[in-house]
C-alpha cells in the first residue's frame, strides 16, 4: 500500500481513499456490504484491522496536530500481531497491583519486544513499571 504524500487530506478514508483500506484477508472496503454478511462472504477474519491501516490512521492523527492520538494508533498497530490471550494477561498486569514487582513489567515488555517487535509497546510497559515501582503499586491491594 503506497502512502499518501499529505495525510490531512485523505481522512476520512472510507470517503477520501477507500482504496487504502483493506483487511488482514485482503479485501478492499467496497467489498463490505450488506448483501456480502447476509450470503456469508464476510467473516471474522474480515473485520481485523491492519497495522497498515493503523499506521495510516496514525499520519492523518500527526498531520492533524494529534501526536498522542497518533502515538495510540503506533502502538495499536504493533499489537495487532500479538495474540489476544498475551495481549489480556499484559492488561491484567498492568493494573495496580497485580505485578509483583517491576521485573515482571520489564520481563513481559522485553518478550514483546523480542516476540512482536513491539518497541512502543514494550517502552510503554518499562515506563509503567517505574512508575509503579517509585508509587508503591506493586504490593497486593486485596
Amino acid at each position: 500500500m503506497s502512502q499518501p504524500q499529505n495525510h490531512a487530506d485523505i481522512y476520512p478514508l472510507s470517503e477520501k481513499a477507500p482504496e487504502l483500506v483493506r483487511t488482514t484477508t485482503g479485501l478492499p472496503l467496497k467489498d463490505f456490504t450488506l448483501e456480502a454478511v447476509l450470503e456469508g462472504k464476510l467473516g471474522a477474519a474480515d473485520l481485523a484491522i491492519t497495522p497498515e491501516i493503523l499506521r495510516l490512521q496514525a499520519g492523518i492523527a500527526r498531520a492533524s496536530g494529534r501526536d498522542k492520538l497518533a502515538e495510540n494508533f503506533e502502538r495499536a498497530a504493533e499489537l495487532v500481531a500479538v495474540p489476544q490471550d498475551l495481549l489480556l494477561s499484559t492488561y491484567e498486569l498492568l493494573r495496580p497491583g497485580r505485578a509483583s514487582s517491576p521485573t515482571v513489567l520489564h520481563e513481559r515488555a522485553q518478550a514483546l519486544r523480542k516476540e512482536f517487535g513491539a518497541e512502543r509497546i514494550a517502552t510503554l510497559i518499562e515506563e509503567a513499571a517505574d512508575v509503579y515501582d517509585r508509587r508503591g503499586l506493586f504490593s497486593k491491594r486485596f
